[in-house]
């Protein structure tokens, strides 16, 4: 009788299938940003859920949709049956352009040739570092009005429970200074909830522009004030009830952030707070996951910049004078609020 011999290959066997996923990283990128961009989702969810029937949508050829629609079955977005696609449940959250959580203009901007271009030389960057001109954060970058026109919509949860967490519900006379707004959309949060809430916004006058539209839009504009320039240089007036640092630490080395800390709590009250919006990752700095890969997009685009773990971000505002350091967690937001007070 023949003898069949079935080689095992053992369990800690290494395998590049790492190796190649991470290679091939790229293609799912191009694949959700094209799927975006021909509103393949909204297609599905609305009902042409064939290869056919979708070539007939997106003015494509049936071959091109299948290879399509099937790479994102093997990434999760879709799934299929037989012939027939079905969109993932976070597809249909965040992919959907008629889904008020809609990413697509997000991904176009974190997917943007602006965006990848710092990433693209980061073998340089190791060897040889950026200087702050070179960084996404020099004066009046044009990156910031794209990111202010496309980044609101992610930041739209984030912000609705930051304003509740500082509970602006509760209708004082708030005078808010909102750090590098952007498209101003933490402020305008608390202006929508607090009708005696003024916002004062802080960025470059372009970046402001935006800010100003979204308030007419949200119909606070009229306790909704600017102040164009550096937010390291600008003054800031006051005094505060409550100032914002929503995403703007990171960007920055830790001695520059306790500069501008210590700016910062000079124009408040004595009563007043900060409220700081960062990716916070463990002390471990590569958990979870979202919050330690952050630190990488700092190192392509900033001269110092770094996803702080809390002992770190408290060490800065003890250093900029706030004794009181609170860390909230915003699930399901990757992101923590830390509220500071003198």
């Amino acid at each position: 009788m023949a003898v069949h011999r079935v080689h095992v290959m053992p369990e800690s066997q290494p395998t590049p299938e790492r190796v190649f996923a991470a290679a091939h990283a790229y293609q799912t990128s191009n694949a959700l940003k094209t799927a975006v961009e021909l509103d393949l989702f909204t297609a599905i969810h609305e009902g042409a859920d064939t290869a056919a029937t979708l070539a007939d949508r997106l003015k494509s050829t049936e071959r091109r949709v299948r290879i399509l629609c099937d790479f994102l079955v093997t990434d999760g977005f879709l799934s299929k049956r037989d012939s027939t696609y079905s969109l993932a449940p976070d597809a249909v959250a965040f992919l959907v352009k008629s889904s008020p959580a809609y990413l697509g203009d997000t991904l176009r901007f974190l997917l943007g040739a602006g965006v990848l271009a710092y990433h693209e030389q980061l073998t340089n960057v190791m060897r040889n570092g950026i200087t702050q001109d070179q960084s996404s954060v020099a004066p009046n970058n044009e990156l910031w009005v794209e990111f202010a026109r496309n980044m609101a919509p992610l930041m739209r949860m984030p912000a609705e429970m930051m304003a509740e967490r500082l509970g602006a519900d509760s209708g004082e006379p708030w005078k808010v200074l909102d750090i590098a707004a952007g498209h101003g959309t933490f402020g305008i949060a608390i202006a929508r909830r607090n009708p005696q809430a003024e916002i004062h916004a802080v960025d470059w006058d372009a970046v402001l522009n935006v800010a100003r539209e979204n308030a007419t839009l949200a119909g606070v504009s009229s306790r909704y004030r600017t102040i164009p320039g550096s937010a390291f240089d600008v003054d800031y007036g006051g005094p505060y009830d409550v100032a914002l640092l929503t995403n703007f630490l990171h960007h920055f080395d830790f001695d520059t952030n306790v500069a501008l800390i210590r700016k910062v709590r000079a124009a408040l009250k004595p009563t007043g707070r900060v409220a700081t919006l960062e990716f916070v990752p463990n002390e471990d700095r590569v958990s979870p996951p979202v919050p330690a890969r952050f630190a990488m997009h700092m190192l392509a685009d900033t001269a110092g910049g770094e996803a702080y773990p809390f002992s770190e971000l408290r060490a800065m505002f003890e250093a900029g004078g706030f004794s009181r350091n609170e860390l909230v967690q915003l699930h399901p937001s990757p992101q923590t609020l830390i509220v500071s007070s003198i």
